[in-house]
């Protein structure tokens, strides 16, 4: 059985992409199917010979848009091969698209006019595909409604359980769950979310911040609602706030080539290497300018995870980039008019309990981008890196997997954090009012009582009833037992 389509493609190329997620095979079917990962092709459907046009325009029919592939082999493609194709099929949906494309990749116009006819087409066909705003080309009557644009543009599949988490509109249950409670129960509800999305996030990089080092965290996780466009400066000006070593502070995007380190010694140690310095400025001026144009077009679920996913590839600094990832999900989140002003979702404490399945995501780039880098060590933490892949790697990637752990996180952060935490705080003021009420006991002492008893299955354990053997009566302890039962 042989390949064709993208598959094909990378091999006859010898395109250096990431492996393709479903490659297709000739194969004894009688129709189009996905088996084993792989989509199946019947011979009658397969393209014939070895025209690099046939197998493009079949697997921008059948596989969908995959940017690192067309990125780099369209511009190998013929423009006479190209006008051709054109002039014999001038209304064609997908020779049309792959016309627009090789002129966004190829920089430069296949011919002064065309004669295309027919509707405006999808590049990125909405059912298969999370899009963004349209983008319409006149020329070639195409509309490139991606999540991006040509310059960068990441893909996300609406899968069925990405399609079934948007559905449950988790910002407006977030809003409803606010609106259903009392000012002084949500703003000790936010007390803690804020203190404990800091916390997690620096834990999930192995540190602890210093108290005025949490509370400046704190604060710029408040200032996420003010309405502020990103650039340069002000993410300087964040990363300063998120480090905690002083000499690490940044002054602008880094100069020098950054890397993430495993365990293990020397170049297998090094897990991900980030673009190269003389990159990092054009990937962050194509990814500020979409993230500050998504506001109110694209879901923001979808763009939190893809603007902090797409930040920590970059790594556009040099010590931060985790930290101020997250903060920029909750800045999506914030700036898109849908999240009540002063709420939080406080998903890094839900990354923090998923260690591994954020690991996972994050690898769903990293690993296939570090077999594209040669890694030589020279001893001590003296490297060289060889990018063996073109740089567009950077720039066009598929962000499902992200996308999909971005949601997973936002909905038990609301779901087990946030109404589990707010659940506790009402089951405390409800047994701390009943007992207070009927009998004299130390505020302290009772607030402490209550805590542990709720932590511990409604149970006041021995140790604390040994604890406040002098200070609290045998009968409180059994009264916080039996109203902690009835709830």
């Amino acid at each position: 059985m042989s390949y064709v389509g993208y598959e094909w493609i990378r091999q006859q190329l010898k395109l250096q992409v990431f492996p393709i997620r479903r490659p297709a095979r000739v194969g004894p079917v009688s129709r189009l199917a996905i088996e084993d990962n792989a989509l199946r092709v019947p011979a009658a459907v397969a393209p014939q010979g070895d025209s690099l046009l046939a197998h493009l325009l079949f697997a921008v029919k059948h596989e969908g848009i995959n940017l690192q592939v067309l990125a780099q082999c369209l511009p190998k493609l013929a423009a006479h091969e190209m006008l051709v194709a054109v002039m014999a099929q001038p209304s064609g949906r997908y020779v049309r698209i792959l016309g627009f494309l090789w002129e966004a990749f190829s920089q430069q116009l296949l011919a002064e006019e065309l004669l295309v006819t027919g509707p405006t087409v999808a590049v990125f066909d909405p059912k298969r595909y999370i899009c963004g705003p349209d983008q319409r080309c006149a020329r070639w009557r195409v509309n490139f409604n991606g999540l991006g644009n040509t310059g960068y543009c990441v893909t996300v599949e609406r899968t069925p359980e990405i399609t079934e988490l948007l559905a449950q509109n988790i910002l407006e249950k977030a809003n409803a769950f606010a609106c259903g409670l009392s000012q002084q129960t949500l703003d000790r509800a936010m007390s803690w979310a804020y203190l404990h999305e800091t916390q997690s996030s620096f834990a999930i990089e192995h540190e602890q911040p210093l108290q005025d080092k949490a509370q400046a965290f704190v604060q710029l996780l408040r200032q996420a609602h003010e309405s502020r466009l990103l650039d340069e400066s002000y993410l300087v000006a964040l990363q300063n706030l998120c480090i905690t070593n002083p000499l690490d502070k940044a002054v602008f995007y880094r100069h020098q080539q950054n890397w993430l380190q495993g365990p293990l010694r020397g170049a297998m140690g090094v897990t991900y290497v980030p673009p190269e310095p003389s990159e990092v400025r054009l990937l962050m001026v194509e990814l500020l300018k979409l993230a500050n144009h998504w506001h109110g077009k694209v879901e923001p679920l979808v763009a939190a995870s893809v603007l902090s996913f797409a930040f920590v590839f970059i790594h556009p600094f040099m010590d931060g980039n985790g930290r101020l990832s997250r903060f920029l999900y909750h800045y999506m989140l914030a700036q898109s008019g849908q999240l009540r002003k002063g709420l939080l979702l406080p998903v890094s404490v839900a990354m923090k309990r998923n260690e591994d399945a954020y690991l996972q995501a994050l690898q769903s780039f990293s690993i296939p981008m570090r077999e594209h880098w040669q890694v030589g060590w020279l001893g001590d933490e003296d490297y060289t890196f060889d990018l063996l892949a073109d740089q567009s790697l950077y720039r066009y990637w598929d962000a499902t997997e992200c996308v999909l752990f971005g949601l997973r996180m936002a909905q038990q952060a609301l779901e087990q954090d946030l109404y589990e935490e707010t659940r506790f705080l009402q089951a405390f003021d409800r047994v701390y009012r009943a007992i207070d009420l009927r009998f004299d006991v130390r505020g302290k002492d009772l607030s402490v009582l209550v805590i542990s008893a709720l932590q511990n299955q409604g149970k006041v354990s021995n140790n604390r009833r040994r604890q406040f053997q002098n200070t609290v009566q045998p009968q409180v302890f059994d009264a916080i037992e039996e109203l902690i039962g009835g709830i």
